[in-house]
């Protein structure tokens, strides 16, 4: 558009516009619904014509003004059409469930209490960081780990088995009123960086129908053994399909996310099985009146050599205990992936990987850490009691020796 067909009334709206979005010209043109390289014609323009910001209102009569502002008007629907279309196909290959995903209708059996001599409480074994589909070569970290679709398939059967040991012991009874499976991202191992792309046994897709057909059976499993099954689920940052992490959206760029509502359309009308799958980055909940924030942990950067992941962790704690008790959801405990790392801290639980050592934690030097799981106990009346982590190898033989011993 010239400076002969530029109306004063749209030169002026611009150089409003950019007053209100502080001089960022891609702000602006956000907001005006046009290119940057328009926005910052009319800009120059409206300065080439001694114009400087003002409150005025346009001028009715001024046609061609009126004619843009329909125009953006027409954009904006185009676009809320366009979402309004992609909610209703996501639906539609999703399905209508009875009980809706997004939103945090807790079983009773988490929010009522059985009773202190009748159960310990209620169990959860925390998934994350799976990365299905991702290989780690024994050779290239002197051989203290290695990870292929067919060890993640072993690691799977050995984690379920161990939880529901552990949890055996504690109560021989199995007096649980259910169990607690929190997936929290990066599910499978995606392409976010070429080594992956180059290197990973399966591609996003195939992995997450082979980890589906695992999850499947994993939680009707649990539904056997424990009765009931509560799953919130939050997506992490290696399963997008995105070159970065998206804030607007996250979930439906992410195979984590789409995963989950597959497993809740299988199991929509199992009333044994509850999903919880909100559309932000993390899902609040609580067993009996002890509050959870399960996130994956990806926003939480920072941290050297000398305190590692604790620097970070504690700092993003911190920042979204005074971000929920201002919207009166305060927590009692932050559940968190990401960082490979078992941790079961009072305030927070950051949990392993199933994956394990690899070249990256290699090659940076990283503490090694056998690959396991979270396992713990919410107990009614002390909170957090019984703290497990499950380790997700094949069992070791046990070794012959006293039940206690001093090396000579």
């Amino acid at each position: 558009m010239t400076a002969l067909k530029l109306s004063d009334t749209l030169a002026q709206e611009a150089i409003n516009v950019l007053a209100t979005c502080d001089g960022n010209t891609t702000r602006a043109a956000d907001a005006l619904g046009l290119g940057r390289s328009a926005v910052q014609n009319r800009i120059r323009i409206a300065k080439a014509r001694g114009m400087a910001p003002t409150a005025g209102t346009p001028d009715a009569d001024d046609v061609q003004a009126l004619k843009a502002k329909v125009k953006r008007l027409e954009g904006a629907l185009h676009i809320h059409e366009n979402q309004s279309e992609q909610a209703r196909i996501i639906k539609d290959v999703i399905g209508s469930m009875a009980r809706k995903v997004e939103e945090l209708d807790p079983p009773t059996w988490m929010v009522k209490d059985q009773g202190a001599a009748k159960t310990p409480g209620v169990p959860t074994l925390f998934l994350s960081d799976l990365h299905w589909g991702e290989t780690v070569f024994a050779s290239q970290i002197n051989g203290v780990n290695e990870y292929s679709i067919k060890t993640a398939h072993k690691r799977m059967e050995t984690c379920v088995d161990s939880a529901i040991h552990l949890l055996k012991i504690i109560s021989p009874k199995m007096d649980y009123p259910g169990i607690i499976i929190p997936l929290g991202g990066d599910m499978i191992s995606g392409n976010i960086h070429d080594e992956l792309t180059a290197t990973n046994e399966l591609n996003s897709m195939p992995a997450v129908l082979d980890l589906y057909s695992v999850l499947v059976g994993m939680i009707n499993a649990m539904a056997d053994q424990f009765g009931r099954v509560f799953l919130p689920c939050v997506s992490g940052n290696h399963g997008r399909d995105t070159r970065k992490i998206w804030n607007k959206d996250r979930h439906h760029t992410s195979f984590d996310w789409l995963l989950y509502r597959f497993l809740a359309k299988h199991f929509d009308g199992d009333k044994r099985v509850t999903f919880f799958v909100p559309d932000g980055p993390d899902a609040y909940y609580k067993v009996y009146n002890y509050a959870y924030l399960l996130t994956h942990g990806d926003s939480f950067r920072g941290g050297d050599g000398v305190i590692g992941v604790m620097g970070p962790i504690i700092r993003g704690d911190h920042k979204k205990r005074s971000r929920n008790a201002q919207i009166d959801m305060d927590y009692d405990c932050m559940l968190l992936g990401h960082f490979h790392q078992y941790v079961h801290h009072g305030r927070f639980i950051i949990n392993g990987s199933l994956k394990g050592m690899d070249e990256y934690a290699w090659a940076n030097n990283f503490g090694f850490e056998p690959p396991q799981q979270a396992l713990w106990i919410t107990n009614a009346k002390h909170g957090q009691t019984f703290r497990m982590p499950v380790y997700v190898n094949s069992k070791r033989e046990a070794i012959k020796t006293d039940w206690v011993s001093v090396p000579k």
